[in-house]
Formats: structure tokens, sequence, C-alpha cells
């Protein structure tokens, strides 16, 4: 195994990380007592991490339930996200872009902007006590009608630079491609709101095509696009993001195995890749891990690590204040 240390103690970033997919082992035993759901202790990390024998998406998703079952009140959501922070904070996160569903969270007792409102306050108050720099991007359903979308949409735009930094759009790419969503990003350029969108992580270059069309910023996971010389000239041109998680890709079987990963790919092509932790806890990873497998898989360089890292920073929807301040801690790292 490749010593780390100096992985470890580099000032990183997060790009694509997933709320619900990211709660640490110990938080979830808080939440779940205090929502009266019960869980043997033999059972919880087979609830929540998928295993070496994961086959698919459909089954990495399942490890999704539990936790959402916890972030249906305010507090839950707050103690989720302070949480995470604390975790990110302590291997030498800068900033992260956490991201989540709203929707999924709304109920009797919270509406959507109470929803969004309970992660903030949970981002404010991490942020202060661990030293990070953090924004919430606000996942779209794909499976929700564009209309119940475009409400939460109007919502968070209120909210736009006030802890929310972008939106996204998360869910069954193969049953619900990106074109049914049109009018949400149509209405989000209207807004002014940024956007990422998961796209070509199950194959469907159809939709990586489409994302770029509507004007995403940044593609979620993005492996398909090793399908196409037109659209990876495109992104270059662009200089669109390309939000890689190699953990979760493997898990999902995105891609088969380590050979065929395009992160090589890309980089020689001069796209702007990033590495990212996609689900902490579903895929019991964190950047220090996947910036390590990354070096020790694929390219036993420093240089590259750091290149990476800065793409990071630069596809970012961080204010320029924050990047500058990254970037100078990464010179001094080198």
């Amino acid at each position: 195994m490749v010593d780390n240390k100096w992985i470890q103690k580099l000032p990183k970033i997060d790009l694509h990380c997933h709320l619900d997919g990211s709660i640490g082992i110990d938080m979830m035993r808080q939440l779940l007592i205090s929502n009266e759901l019960m869980i043997k202790e033999e059972h919880l990390k087979e609830a929540l991490q998928v295993s070496e024998k994961c086959t698919s998406l459909t089954e990495y998703l399942r490890k999704f339930e539990l936790p959402l079952r916890c972030l249906q009140t305010e507090q839950g959501l707050k103690s989720a996200m302070v949480s995470l922070l604390k975790d990110a904070a302590a291997e030498n996160i800068k900033y992260i872009e956490i991201r989540f569903a709203p929707m999924l969270s709304v109920n009797d007792q919270l509406s959507c902007k109470k929803v969004i409102e309970s992660v903030i306050m949970g981002l404010k108050e991490g942020e202060r006590q661990y030293n990070i720099h953090a924004s919430i991007i606000v996942c779209a359903m794909r499976h929700h009608l564009v209309e119940k979308n475009m409400e939460m949409l109007k919502i968070a735009r209120e909210l736009l630079d006030s802890g929310i930094c972008a939106l996204d759009l998360a869910g069954d790419e193969t049953a619900y491609p990106t074109k049914k969503q049109r009018e949400l990003f149509y209405m989000a350029k209207k807004y002014d709101m940024p956007f990422t969108i998961h796209s070509g992580e199950c194959g469907n270059i159809g939709n990586v095509k489409e994302a770029i069309e509507l004007g995403a910023r940044r593609l979620g996971h993005g492996i398909a696009l090793r399908k196409s010389e037109d659209l990876i000239s495109i992104c270059k041109q662009k200089g669109i993001g390309i939000e890689m998680c190699p953990s979760s890709n493997l898990q999902t079987k995105a891609v088969d195995n380590w050979s065929t990963y395009p992160l090589e790919l890309f980089l020689k092509k001069e796209l702007m890749a990033t590495i990212n932790t996609d689900n902490r806890t579903v895929s019991n990873t964190s950047i220090t891990h996947e910036l390590t497998l990354i070096y020790e898989k694929m390219y036993q360089n420093k240089e590259t690590i750091i290149k990476l890292l800065k793409n990071a920073v630069e596809v970012s929807f961080a204010k320029d204040n924050i990047k500058e301040e990254i970037l100078r801690s990464l010179q001094r790292a080198i």
C-alpha cells in the first residue's frame, strides 16, 4: 500500500459528495435513536455500505433508504450536515460542495424552504466549528415531475449565495433521460442559477450531450464521455468540469476495472477532470482514499494529484477569494 501521509496533509477539495450517502456510522446511530428507528448493530454497516460484490447502480442506491428516513426533521438535517463537515475537516478538506435532494425530505411538518434552511443552518454551524468552507448543491430528481423540480428551484434560488451554490439533477439516468427536464434548466439559466448534471454514469452518451447543450458547467461522473471525441473536444473548449468518483464508479459498474477507467484519457485530452467521493459512507471512502487510489493504481507522481486538486478549485462554484486561498495553500504544500 502506498504511503499516503503526504496526501493526508494536502489541502483538499471535494465537489461531488451526497449528504444522505455520507452520514457517518456514529452519527447514524444517533439519528436512528432520535427518530425511534431500530436496527441491530451487526446489521448497521450492511444497511449503509455496499460490499465488494456490488453488481449495479440499482443495488448501490438501496443504501440510501435508511439515511433518508433520518433526514425528515430539522434537527436531523442540521446534525447530518454538521457531522459531515466535521469528518471532511478532519482530513484537511478546505472546501466541499455537498449535494442533497430537498424534496425527498419534505413532509407534513417540513416545507421545501424549511428543509433547505435546516441544511444551511448545519452548514453555517459546521463551517464555524471546523474551519472549513462549504456550499450546498440542491438536487432535482429525475423521477419527479418537472413542475415539482421547478418549484424546488424557485425556493433554492432565493438562497443562492446564502449557502446554496448550484443545482443538480440526480436519479436513474436510464429510466429518466435528462431531456425530460429541459424546462428546469431553461429556468435555471433564466434565474442565473449555476448547474451541474449527473451525466453518463451508466454509459448513456445521450445524457452527456444533452447536459452540455443545456449549459452544464460540470458533468457528474461523465464516464460515458469517453465514447465521443467530439464531445470531449467541446468539454475541453468550454472548460467543463468532470466530477469523477473512482470507488463509486467501480462499485456501480460504471467501469469494469481500473484498466478501463477513463481518467488518463480525460487528462491526456486536457479536460478539467476532478476526483471526488460521491458517497463517503456508502462507498466507505474519503477524498484522501480516492486520491491515494489514483496515485497507487494509475499515477506514481505527485504532480498529477496536485493537478487534479487545482482542476477542482478552478471548476468549483466557490467564491474567488476561497479559490485563491486554496490555491495558495496548495502552492505552499508542493
